[in-house]
């Protein structure tokens, strides 16, 4: 189970509210956290957007989005 996703869903409060602010189905979200492991990258920035930031596109996908260096 994805800790990011676990958290969006807590913050937008549940699955079938954080489904509805991304434009899919509670199943789907259901699915991504119970089966699939991880979150389309399609679904990244809106989920970003739904936590208004709190659940980063990083903290979803790193392979997809990394780090900034800082340096």
């Amino acid at each position: 189970m994805s800790s990011a996703l676990a958290r969006a869903v807590e913050i937008v409060g549940g699955q079938s509210a954080l489904a509805k602010a991304i434009g899919t189905k509670q199943q789907t979200v259901w699915w991504w956290l119970n089966r699939a492991g991880t979150v389309p990258g399609e679904y990244v920035l809106a989920i970003e957007r739904a936590t208004k930031s709190q659940v980063t596109r990083h903290d979803l996908r790193p392979d997809l989005y990394p780090a900034e260096d800082v340096a």
